[in-house]
């Protein structure tokens, strides 16, 4: 590859005016910035450009010969969709040289109002296969900004198959969770992170313990603040990324004053420009490493673009933590008094109430079956000391469910090179084995889906689903069902129950999980930890306990992945008569034992019929079963999000 001045692009942050003129004066090649709605930092006032300012801010951008990219990256809600089209409306009149997206409901109005602004998919879209790719071109995404879990060596291969151009982060503040995998923040308080208004929850302090007996495992360990990502700084490998074909070099830090956007910008044009112009000669400045490094807010890390992150890359003490955004509070309990006083969900329901259960193991499934459940979802992620699904298990639940349930055979809500591999194969085996359906998680498993298999698809919880526009998209993509955002409001769920084409599932009860990790948090916590002299420390059952006293459990599935918690189960038994219209009421049994499963199952089984049979609310409700199945549960139950009138909004 032979290297030039465009061969790369430089990419500067700005939140104001100073800061945008910081990194055009520096040398950005771009700056990417928010107007006062639609993007992922809402926290500040006086950060981001009205209406008038984007247009001087293109105007300016323009004039010194910088692209000007414009967030419109988070998640939206049916109530923000008018303001939606206005505001597309004018950026098209304005043009921005890209937009970064997060939301179908943006690939959905872009087609509709004929609007012709390249797009680019924001890191909060989590694109992190080839597969996923070839769908979204066709929807005119130009640009990738690749999930930060990918290795270099990896996003050089993802590179090569589809010819995409791709944006990397190269320096800044990073997330510990998959992109738009964490609902903590907008659970717990109503402010979503994939709306951008996150509140931090990763950057508490924490207890790592053993969930069963509550000993406290690391009490010799590195320090509290265990989900305290380090800020990513690829200074030292700007040779690595550029010939791992990453096009755009991406700074984080939107909320950052001027003087640090010209320092950062500045330091990073100087190395750039030196090894583009003698790559055989290129060694770091180390002038401007110490110039980073002497300026750092946090430590610095490359996270996962070498291989897996350890402990030296988690600030572990916090004393480099520049701000706390939340303090620990105790998850809402029966907290009701938003809910209780709502509108019931307008839309006729059927004659009889689907039920569906997420089960971990074929005796689960049974126990689920046996006490009404019409469909199963079997497979995906396995968590220890549980083993995945064989070929032989969904034959036997297939057997046993003929003429009582449908099966339908969930995928992993991540697929990397590694998991797209392996449903290839399982998708061709499934032509035989005939399952009722798939659910799948992602665009990539979609489309393995549809071109390897005849079967119904229908989307999981991490399509994140949050407006009757993402509906339509996923409706006109092929599928068949999808489940709602556990963020909503019951407020804006019931605006897109009553006005969506697509047959919607919500989750009324089980646990969940706040956010889904790539890292291992026990392996950096615990200094005996080793799996390869003890496997067996895989299968121990671990827990963070934060500083309200919360226990919020990890569950490590087959890849290595760390699934956290809630520390209470959503449970919306009480309510169910004001959730009208839904095609499924699903259960999360993943964590469950066969006989709660089934407990669980028969509870809601009998209250849906009892609704259906035309019975009041009350008279639906089982006071003595609930107590009993509540008494049985391996933690509290809570309303999560419905105590809100709204996941606040971006306007």
């Amino acid at each position: 590859m032979l290297l030039n001045r465009k061969s790369v692009e430089l990419l500067a942050p700005a939140g104001t005016w100073d800061a945008l003129v910081a990194g055009v004066e520096s040398g950005a090649d771009a700056v990417y910035l928010g107007g006062k709605h639609f993007n992922m930092r809402m926290h500040e006032g006086e950060f981001n450009f009205d209406d008038a300012l984007l247009k001087k801010a293109i105007d300016y951008a323009h004039e010194h010969g910088v692209r000007l990219y414009i967030t419109l990256n988070n998640l939206i809600s049916n109530e923000e969709i008018p303001a939606l089209r206005e505001y597309l409306a004018y950026l098209n009149e304005i043009r921005p040289d890209a937009l970064l997206v997060q939301d179908f409901a943006v690939l959905e109005l872009v087609h509709e109002m004929g609007i012709t602004i390249p797009l680019h998919t924001s890191v909060m879209m989590n694109t992190h296969n080839e597969h996923a790719i070839e769908k979204l071109k066709e929807y005119g995404i130009t640009r990738i900004v690749v999930g930060r879990e990918m290795t270099l060596s990896e996003l050089s291969l993802f590179r090569e198959r589809t010819g995409i151009e791709v944006e990397y982060f190269m320096h800044g503040d990073m997330c510990i969770s998959e992109s738009g995998q964490c609902i903590h923040s907008g659970v717990l308080f109503g402010q979503s992170g994939n709306r951008g208004r996150c509140l931090k929850p990763c950057r508490w302090a924490y207890k790592l313990i053993d969930e069963k007996t509550g000993e406290v495992l690391d009490k010799d360990g590195p320090g509290a603040y265990k989900l305290a990502l380090k800020d990513m700084c690829m200074y030292r490998a700007i040779p690595q990324l550029i010939q791992a074909g990453v096009f755009s070099f991406k700074i984080e830090g939107r909320m950052r004053p001027a003087g640090f956007i010209r320092r950062i910008v500045s330091t990073y044009r100087k190395a750039i420009d030196a090894y583009i112009a003698d790559p055989n000669g290129y060694t770091t400045d180390e002038e401007g490493w110490k110039k980073l490094y002497d300026n750092r807010a946090r430590d610095f890390t490359t996270t996962f673009a070498f291989g897996q992150p350890g402990k030296k890359d988690i600030g572990f003490t916090g004393e480099r933590e520049p701000r706390f955004f939340s303090h620990a509070v105790k998850e809402a309990g029966f907290q009701d008094e938003v809910l209780r006083q709502e509108r019931d969900i307008e839309k006729e329901n059927a004659a009889h109430r689907v039920l569906s259960v997420r089960c971990n193991t074929v005796e689960s499934a049974k126990a689920a079956i046996r006490s009404g459940a019409d469909t199963v979802y079997v497979g995906g992620e396995a968590f220890r000391p549980l083993r995945p699904w064989k070929l032989g298990d969904y034959e036997e639940i297939l057997a046993y469910a003929k003429g009582k349930a449908r099966v339908v055979v969930t995928t992993p809500r991540t697929t990397m090179r590694r998991e797209c591999g392996e449903l290839e194969q399982f998708f061709t085996a499934l032509r035989e084995i005939r399952p009722d359906g798939l659910m799948v998680s992602n665009l990539g498993s979609l489309k393995l889906a549809q071109s390897l298999t005849d079967l119904p698809v229908q989307a999981d919880l991490s399509f994140n689903l949050f407006n009757q526009l993402a509906a339509k998209f996923l409706k006109e993509n092929g599928l068949s069902m999808a489940a709602t955002s556990y963020e909503l409001s019951f407020e804006q769920l019931r605006e897109i129950v009553e006005t969506a084409e697509l047959p919607l599932e919500t989750v009324v009860h089980g646990s969940y999980e706040s956010m889904i990790c790539d890292h291992d948090f026990p392996a950096m916590s615990l200094p005996a930890f080793n799996e390869l002299d003890n496997p067996e420390v895989l299968d121990r059952h671990y827990a963070l306990l934060d500083t309200a006293g919360e226990k919020h459990a990890i569950r490590i599935d087959q890849y290595g992945r760390n699934h956290l918690y809630f520390a209470k189960d959503l449970c919306l038994y009480p309510y169910l008569s004001k959730f009208n219209g839904l095609a499924s009421y699903r259960i999360e049994a993943q964590d469950y034992t066969p006989e709660l499963t089934g407990r669980v199952t028969k509870l809601y089984r009998e209250a849906l019929d009892a609704l259906a049979a035309g019975k009041g609310a009350e008279e639906a409700f089982d006071h003595a079963a609930f107590e009993e199945v509540e008494r049985l549960s391996p933690r509290e139950w809570g309303i999560g999000t419905y105590r809100f009138r709204q996941s606040r909004n971006s306007i």
